[in-house]
């Protein structure tokens, strides 16, 4: 459904509304309108209600959380609108930053620290000067329209957002169906074989690839398409202490580069015979007493 506007509410602005309209704006390029909106437009679902207005009502494009009780799920603005574009469990998913900004939204700083299992002391330290500006920015504007600045990095937003969630979907749903577990010594490898049909960027998702499957204990290592070069890449996962990639950068005709701190290398070699011995050679057991 195409929408001609969104209305939000005036005064003090929060992520969830500046997330969930960007989104928005994202989708549908439309002006936003910081004023409290009225029965013609909540009942209009050509005006995208979010974060007031007192209902939710995605057939009409209302995305308001604050009538819901006390007791329910922590549930903003930006989850309803992430729900109403089928993002949502990707999002809780992908995103650590959403589930504490919806129980920040919600239920406030205390017990949202306490949840955390931190001082509220911390979460002000995580405070950014970005997020300060955009909000400062957004809530002393009473329109936005395309070409703002404010408007326009909200669109970057929204569209980066989306991007990532639906680019790290289709990079999941490409490893599934092509990456496999090797057992290497007492650990388990993830080797990514390199396809010319692979999606920009797999590589990157691997570590979410991981948890889905589970593995983060078993796992120490991950062998992947150098994204450089026509050879691999070879990484310690979760900066695993058996592997130390360091050692390979004398001696090893076939490796052209291994960072100083030996968390990854990069090689030539393309058999999967060769990638094993590379890593065994970068591979010390734990002792029993580690």
């Amino acid at each position: 459904m195409n929408i001609s506007c969104i209305v939000t509410h005036p005064g003090g602005a929060h992520k969830d509304d500046l997330l969930a309209c960007s989104l928005m704006i994202a989708k549908h390029g439309v002006t936003v309108f910081r004023r409290e909106p009225t029965p013609e437009d909540l009942a209009d679902p050509r005006v995208c209600v979010i974060d007031v207005g007192g209902e939710h009502a995605p057939e009409r494009m209302n995305f308001d959380h604050h009538q819901f009780p006390a007791d329910h799920p922590p549930t903003c603005a930006l989850s309803l609108v992430l729900q109403h574009l089928n993002l949502y469990e990707d999002a809780r998913a992908f995103c650590d930053w959403l589930e504490p900004a919806e129980w920040f939204d919600t239920r406030g700083p205390n017990v949202t620290a306490k949840w955390l299992g931190v001082s509220r002391d911390v979460l002000m330290k995580l405070n950014s000067p970005i997020d300060v500006t955009l909000l400062r920015r957004f809530a002393a504007t009473n329109k936005l329209e395309p070409g703002d600045p404010i408007w326009q990095m909200m669109c970057f937003v929204g569209e980066d957002l989306v991007y990532y969630l639906r680019n790290l979907r289709e990079r999941l749903n490409y490893l599934k169906e092509h990456a496999e577990f090797l057992q290497v010594e007492d650990m388990e490898v993830v080797f990514l074989p390199r396809n010319e049909e692979m999606p920009s960027e797999a590589a990157q998702g691997m570590g979410r690839f991981i948890a889905e499957a589970g593995k983060e204990a078993a796992v120490g290592a991950m062998i992947y398409p150098d994204r450089r070069g026509k050879g691999y890449a070879l990484s310690r996962y979760n900066d695993d202490p058996r592997l130390d990639f360091s050692g390979l950068a004398d001696g090893y005709e076939d490796v052209h580069f291994a960072h100083a701190r030996g968390f990854v290398a990069k090689t030539s070699a393309t058999e999967l015979d060769r990638l094993k011995e590379l890593l065994l050679a970068s591979y010390t057991p734990l002792s029993s007493d580690s």
